[in-house]
């Protein structure tokens, strides 16, 4: 390339740091990057507005960076996080992804219900928040879906929830580094990824060994959300960490499905002999250790009827058999969200909100990131501070470019993949597929 342009161009380059005040203002850590706090410089802050920007970890951009930055370019809902503009840095080789600013997300949420819960403390909020948060968490995911985009990552801490400004109290699904197009895979979507959703979240044909898994792990994903905004606790809380492998199956994670759930009866789910993982479930587990277990048991616990309108959603939001299991058009079709009070497009409908604001991280808060729980994080504005120890695992060799490191035939190989990955066309994008989204609201 010719020297000066080079430099020409590198000085007409838009950068993060001409533009953006951010420094000292991190707010997340996650695998795959740091998040930060950011306003316009002054010149240019006509109207104080607040944006995300992730920093993607490393130098290059891997194969991950270049999933999310190709999906989020075409898709637009009110309910999935809007990708405002990326940045590349050729002086240090960064990636700098530039978002709305959402202030909240469901795991911080929880958690302060969790611990006011334990304080006996009352926290004023609308009856049916709930309710509207997970109407837009189906809508959001009914639209992805209908788009063939797999989420595979859907956890409280990717939930994001905006606060004070145009878009309150809107939630807003984050962090589609594992998202992916499943309308025609070239092969088998276990074979591309053998190991996905963090593992609170994995339904059970995941942890049985799938390969040919759909779009119903996010809806299982959904209900363990739906079940943790009703008790504060997580439903399939397993005290052993993930497993970094390439095998999915998880004998302690199954074990806490099935003492929620009980066990798999062949009648409701027919096609559990035809797992992978089959045999070694048969063999690690007796069915008359879970004789007593279901979701009745456990949801009256925390005080939730087993006739209710939400516990029969919830039911069908967790149905063992991925066939059966609703899919995110019906569920928004439910009688949950038919009956009195109907879900807001302002999950606080007005109401002043209770949640503190996301604090600024340190580098401290980093190398304690870096021994603990948080790097199961991953969310792009959620401080992965102290996030339950539930990994993600990759298993397949990273893509990520380093100028030091790069032959000349691993480029060629990346810049192919990159531009396979980047090929995505947006006549495949619907505009926003919910009807009822306007309407209902």
């Amino acid at each position: 390339m010719d020297f000066e342009y080079k430099q020409k161009t590198n000085a007409e380059r838009a950068k993060v740091e001409d533009l953006f005040d951010y420094e000292g203002c991190k707010v997340g850590r996650g695998t795959y990057g740091h998040v930060y706090k950011g306003k316009r410089k002054n010149r240019l802050n006509t109207d104080g507005r607040e944006y995300a920007l992730k920093q993607i970890e490393g130098t290059g951009i891997s194969m991950s960076a270049c999933r999310e930055i190709a999906l989020l370019r075409e898709l637009k809902h009110p309910n999935v996080i809007s990708l405002q503009k990326v940045f590349l840095s050729h002086t240090d080789r960064k990636v700098w992804l530039l978002f709305d600013y959402a202030e909240h997300d469901l795991w911080h949420i929880i958690k302060f219900h969790r611990s006011a819960k334990a304080n006996k403390k009352q926290i004023d909020v609308p009856k049916n928040m709930v309710k509207s948060l997970l109407f837009q968490i189906l809508d959001g995911i009914h639209y992805l879906h209908a788009n063939w985009v797999l989420h595979r990552d859907l956890k409280p801490a990717n939930i994001l929830v905006m606060g004070e400004g145009e878009e309150r109290g809107r939630v807003k699904i984050a962090d589609m580094g594992f998202a992916r197009l499943f309308n025609s895979p070239l092969k088998p979507l276990a074979d591309l990824d053998p190991v996905v959703v963090t593992f609170w979240y994995r339904a059970p044909e995941l942890l049985l060994g799938a390969r040919h898994y759909t779009k119903a792990i996010d809806i299982w994903a959904i209900g363990c959300i739906f079940a943790e905004l009703l008790t504060y606790e997580p439903i399939f809380h397993c005290r052993q960490e993930d497993i970094k492998t390439s095998n999915p199956y998880h004998h302690d994670q199954l074990d806490r499905i099935f003492n929620v759930m009980g066990f798999p009866q062949d009648k409701d789910w027919e096609d559990i002999r035809k797992m992978p993982e089959h045999g070694t479930l048969t063999k690690d587990f007796k069915r008359s250790n879970y004789v007593n277990c279901n979701l009745v048991k456990y949801m009256e616990k925390h005080k939730v009827k087993p006739d209710s309108k939400q516990f029969h959603l919830l039911q069908k939001l967790l149905t063992m058999d991925p066939t059966k299991r609703i899919t995110s058009e019906l569920a928004m079709k439910d009688p949950y969200f038919l009956e009195d009070p109907l879900p807001s497009q302002d999950v606080f409908e007005g109401k002043n909100i209770p949640y503190p604001k996301r604090e600024f991280l340190t580098d401290d808060d980093d190398d304690k990131a870096d021994t603990g729980a948080s790097k199961a994080g991953g969310a792009d504005q959620s401080s992965g501070h102290n996030q339950p120890p539930a990994k993600r695992v990759r298993v397949m060799p990273p893509s990520t470019v380093s100028s030091s490191m790069v032959s000349s035939d691993y480029q060629h190989i990346h810049n192919v993949q990159a531009q396979q990955a980047l090929q995505f066309s947006s006549s495949n994008i619907q505009t926003s597929t919910s009807s009822t989204y306007t309407s209902r609201f």
